[in-house]
């Protein structure tokens, strides 16, 4: 494939005027991501630190080489329930490597054109492993909010809420008041914004997270920070560095890298798409692959971990007036330069306060209103997307979204199946033993049992079965079998087969296969009158009837 980043694209026609958009996007976007960036890393079961490097090193590289013009890549809330089960199952060190892995999957994907195929995803998968995620976020996220005396929490679901229900009792007081208070502050400040225009150009997530580590440093709370729990941030560039290799652990950590690429493919590929009605753009969803791969492949080395398109951020960056890939450029340098000069100050940033952004995250990433409107769906799309949402809290992201294909796979072949008929065609003055029939819609594996009824339908065995087939749109390898069978069949009963009115793709696969030359070109033809009369000449060669009864028989609808 070409590769060719949309920033190559967007530099020629490039202005002041743009750069002012973009430099006020890039600052806006930065502040936001400091906060996220921490939050989404320690809820992960990483370092801060962690967390910020991502954001810098990933989010540069998806501008730098993204297929999108506005995409702002980074640490998201939907990547928190893998990262901390793979930390918890694998430890730090796999989780790079699964990463990198992860890495090399979306560069694979990219390099094969397999971008548009992640839009064939049903909706209700996508909204019920979406949903689920956001009810997980918001479970691990109960430890830091009520301050819960917990040394590991624990990955699996049961395990999980087994341990919250049994640690509620060192509930501390002071963490749930800074909580609840931040929580509250960050509801207050979003609908604030609406109407004081200072506010909106201080997001909300940095605003509370500046009053929370205030309070907390001047009034010495006793509630976890940054410093107490992990050190502080260091105040400089992390030396590269490849993370340790275990090839006893490879092998384990394929299933890991797959659900990272699959669930940074969705997410990024969403993201662009949403972009894009916005900005009355189209994104290459190939080249957005390759810099989400070079992304993941090289943010490890600098402690980093998974990335991916962030809908919010860069909902926020298109807000902010950003319109080229040089804002996010710009977000990754703002959040360097913040790091570089301001880092001791995080030692006062209270862990409460940031799960309490957490949780408003991980309340306004599900999309809630799509359980109140299931009634109006068919049973398959609910028990699709329940199901998918069941499996997603309960057991795993990557089992609920291939368990949720495999589900829409089978409803759509069933309804495919139901939309695929053949029908008599009755034929005025016609002997009975020619039989003709019409098929309509798709003649494929799961259709395999519709013409099992030509032959026992009637107490006669025919003569000639006429197929028309213009009303087949498709026919595929078993559909061409199935031809096949009933053709071998009637040979074996001295009865011959005749089709029809061909569509291009049946045509074609019937030519390619040989199987119009075992059954004989002159068997193949254009019109019913044509079938009918070579139907006619079969029979007539066969000694069964006279051909002159159907040669100018007229085909009834």
């Amino acid at each position: 494939m070409r590769f060719r980043p949309r920033l190559l694209d967007t530099l020629p026609d490039y202005d002041r005027a743009t750069f002012a958009g973009d430099a006020g996007a890039g600052i806006t976007v930065g502040v936001l991501a400091l906060p996220l960036a921490m939050a989404f890393a320690i809820a992960s079961g990483m370092s801060p630190t962690a967390g910020i490097w991502t954001a810098i090193v990933a989010g540069f590289l998806i501008s730098l080489l993204g297929g999108s013009r506005v995409q702002i890549g980074g640490p998201t809330g939907a990547f928190i329930p893998i990262i901390y089960a793979i930390v918890v199952d694998y430890g730090v060190a796999n989780l790079l490597i699964a990463t990198m892995l992860a890495g090399l999957m979306l560069i694979a994907m990219g390099a094969f054109r397999l971008g548009s195929m992640i839009r064939f995803i049903p909706i209700s998968v996508v909204i019920g492993f979406t949903n689920g995620i956001a009810v997980v976020i918001f479970l691990s996220q109960i430890k830091d909010f009520l301050g819960l005396k917990i040394d590991q929490l624990p990955g699996e679901f049961f395990g999980k809420v087994s341990t919250l229900a049994g640690a509620l009792g060192t509930t501390h007081l002071p963490t749930v008041t800074l909580a609840t208070a931040s929580l509250a502050l960050l509801i207050g400040w979003n609908r604030l914004a609406q109407r004081v225009r200072w506010m909106r150009r201080l997001p909300g997530p940095l605003g509370v997270l500046v009053v929370g580590t205030a309070v907390t440093a001047l009034f010495g709370l006793p509630v976890d920070t940054i410093g107490s729990r992990f050190g502080g941030i260091p105040q400089a560039v992390p030396a590269l560095a490849l993370p340790e290799l275990d090839l006893s652990n490879l092998g384990k950590l394929i299933a890991p890298a797959l659900t990272i690429a699959m669930l940074g493919a969705i997410e990024s590929l969403l993201s662009a798409r949403v972009a894009d009605g916005q900005i009355d753009d189209r994104h290459d969803p190939n080249q957005e692959l390759l810099a989400q791969g070079a992304a993941n492949l090289i943010a490890p080395l600098f402690g980093g971990f998974a990335a991916t398109g962030a809908i919010a951020r860069t909902a926020t960056n298109i807000r902010s007036g950003g319109r080229t890939p040089i804002a996010g450029i710009l977000h990754s340098v703002v959040l360097l330069a913040v790091v570089l000069a301001l880092a001791p100050l995080a030692h006062h940033i209270p862990l409460a306060t940031l799960s309490a952004i957490v949780v408003m995250v991980s309340v306004h990433m599900g999309e809630w209103h799509a359980f109140k409107t299931l009634g109006r769906f068919s049973l398959a799309y609910r028990t699709v997307l329940l199901s998918t949402f069941f499996i997603t809290v309960v057991f795993d992201l990557t089992l609920a979204v291939e368990l949720g294909l495999v589900m829409a796979s089978l409803f759509f072949i069933h309804r495919v199946s139901d939309l695929t008929r053949i029908e008599p065609v009755p034929q005025d003055g016609a002997d009975p033993r020619i039989r003709i029939f019409r098929l309509f819609g798709s003649l494929f594996f799961g259709a395999a049992n519709k013409l099992e009824s030509l032959l026992v339908a009637a107490d006669t065995r025919p003569a000639v079965i006429v197929l028309s087939l213009d009303k087949v749109i498709n026919i595929d390898t078993t559909g061409l079998e199935i031809l096949q069978n009933l053709h071998r069949t009637l040979a074996k009963q001295g009865a011959s087969l005749v089709l029809c009115e061909l569509n291009a793709q049946p045509a074609s696969l019937i030519a390619r296969s040989g199987f119009a030359a075992q059954l004989g070109e002159a068997n193949i033809v254009g019109s019913l009158e044509a079938a009918l009369a070579r139907a006619s000449a079969c029979a007539a060669k066969a000694g069964e009837i006279s051909p002159s009864p159907l040669a100018g028989a007229s085909p009834v609808p």
